[in-house]
């Protein structure tokens, strides 16, 4: 009885989204930035690191590049304490209308503005160094925010959160959920999977195209993406919501996997560049 109890917890383990986004994709997206950066940029980011208790959140811990990819959302718990920063970790731009990311990033509240934000203090050797540790750690998670399509743009859905649909095998969940967890897990564990996998698929001499362009453009980029997601579950991006739940069957997640597994390599080689502008 034992032994199927054990077994049993193991396949609820495998069918279960252990790593979602929040966390599978973020330390996905660092990893790749930490093999990209220089290497006097990797010593800096190590330095920084290395002083992370200055941060005082010993239940979240930022002593690696990893750790620090979920620090921002780890310090959810914290509630209070950080509760200022809920609203930086995405931008509701309408999927629906022409791109505008003005309107929708109130007094600098959203995940694009925080990236350029986190990225000036970061910059700043004068800041004292709890403040370029935080901003380190708030840059790592931002930008792997930014590349995850539904934190770029929706339906005024929260983030494709109210977007009710069935993901292949697995019923009754959300858009949001679809691209945070169940797709990006699939996409990173297809091989060749992990962090080394992902980035050989761009070849080092498209690597600083793809890093190229401002915070703004890739908001838009992403933009398109989110876009896209919804035209890959409803047909049309703009439709009415159905009455029933559509179904993002197995033929279209074989068909997005590419495209997360390219978000996250343009995720972590965009990280790459902006850690060498502020640190190398």
């Amino acid at each position: 009885m034992r032994r199927w109890l054990i077994l049993l917890a193991a396949l609820v383990g495998l069918a279960s989204p252990a790593h979602a986004w929040w966390e599978y994709g973020h330390e996905t997206v660092a990893t790749i930035a930490m093999q990209s950066v220089r290497p006097d940029t990797r010593q800096a980011i190590r330095r920084l690191l290395a002083r992370s208790d200055l941060l005082e959140t010993p239940t979240c811990p930022a002593r690696t590049i990893e750790q620090a990819s979920v620090w921002a959302d780890c310090v959810k718990t914290l509630k209070d304490r950080y509760s200022y920063a809920y609203s930086w970790h995405y931008q509701n731009v309408d999927v629906c209308r022409p791109f505008e990311i003005k309107g929708n990033c109130p007094d600098g509240n959203c995940v694009s503005r925080q990236v350029e934000r986190q990225l000036r203090l970061l910059r700043d050797r004068s800041q004292p160094q709890r403040v370029r540790v935080e901003a380190l750690v708030f840059l790592v998670h931002f930008v792997g925010d930014l590349h995850q399509p539904l934190h770029a743009g929706d339906r005024h859905d929260r983030g494709g959160n109210d977007m009710k649909a069935d993901y292949g095998f697995r019923p009754n969940t959300n858009l949001h959920s679809i691209w945070d967890g169940l797709l990006a897990d699939r996409a990173i564990s297809t091989p060749p999977a992990g962090p080394g996998g992902i980035l050989a698929e761009v070849p080092p001499a498209d690597r600083a195209a793809e890093a190229a362009g401002s915070v703004e453009d890739w908001s838009r980029e992403n933009w398109q993406v989110a876009h896209d997601a919804y035209a890959a579950l409803l047909g049309d991006a703009c439709a009415p919501v159905p009455a029933t739940r559509p179904v993002l069957t197995n033929a279209t997640i074989a068909t997005l996997v590419p495209v997360m597994r390219h978000q996250i390599a343009r995720g972590g080689l965009r990280l790459a560049r902006l850690l060498d502008e502020a640190l190398g």
